[in-house]
């Protein structure tokens, strides 16, 4: 997911409130921040053996030791791990004690979701696109490219342009939606549809090709 394409929520756990959550969504380009102490309803986790630590220890019970993993709930395991310090459990017969040491631990992502886990921390995106989202999206873009022009033409930053947009039915329908805080952040005094101004480029406007014209007023 590009970074430009805006996303509904991000859920973090292992922190509380943090004074640099404006900043965090800035960058991230995400609208909320929610501060949980449980993310099992997006993800959860995998377990396989640790080879070179369980192997000699267990060699004979691998097999085993790895179908049992393999058939875990990883929430419900992972909270015994958390608790106990280690997986106990019986594999062909043999008592087995596994700690985090002995474990190649994995999240599992669950659709619509992607999220990470490092240091006792845990970071979830909301990766489900609304239509409003992807239009958002479109007007990122948009103004992204409209920002590459006006460099590539020589403008001066504070230089005012209009801005043609054509060869696309359905950007012209999102842009018109946006237009105002789209002329607002590339400083377009005008903003035109299937017009013929001074410079003009085709792009790809995630996935759609648009052609887009700029001129200095």
């Amino acid at each position: 997911v590009k970074n430009r394409q805006p996303l509904a929520r991000m859920f973090v756990r292992g922190i509380g409130d943090s004074p640099a959550q404006d900043i965090i969504l800035d960058e991230l380009n995400v609208k909320e921040i929610i501060f949980t102490d449980d993310v099992r309803e997006f993800t959860s986790y995998t377990f396989k053996p640790q080879l070179k630590t369980v192997g000699p220890k267990y060699g004979k019970q691998l097999g085993a030791i790895q179908k049992y993993l393999a058939a875990l709930d990883g929430n419900a395991a992972m909270d015994e791990l958390n608790s106990a310090g280690a997986l106990k459990f019986d594999a062909d017969g043999v008592a087995v004690e596994l700690t985090r040491d002995d474990l190649l631990i994995d999240t599992a992502q669950k659709e619509g979701f992607s999220s990470m886990e490092d240091h006792g921390f845990t970071v979830v995106l909301d990766t489900t696109l609304t239509d409003e989202l992807i239009e958002e999206g479109y007007v990122a873009e948009l103004i992204s490219k409209v920002q590459t022009m006006r460099k590539d033409a020589g403008f001066e930053v504070m230089d005012h342009i209009k801005v043609s947009i054509s060869g696309n039915d359905k950007i012209a329908a999102v842009l018109k939606k946006f237009e105002a805080p789209f002329a607002e952040k590339v400083l377009a005094e005008e903003v035109s549809y299937d017009v013929q101004v001074t410079t003009t480029k085709e792009w790809d406007i995630n996935g759609e090709k648009t052609t887009i014209g700029v001129e200095k007023i």
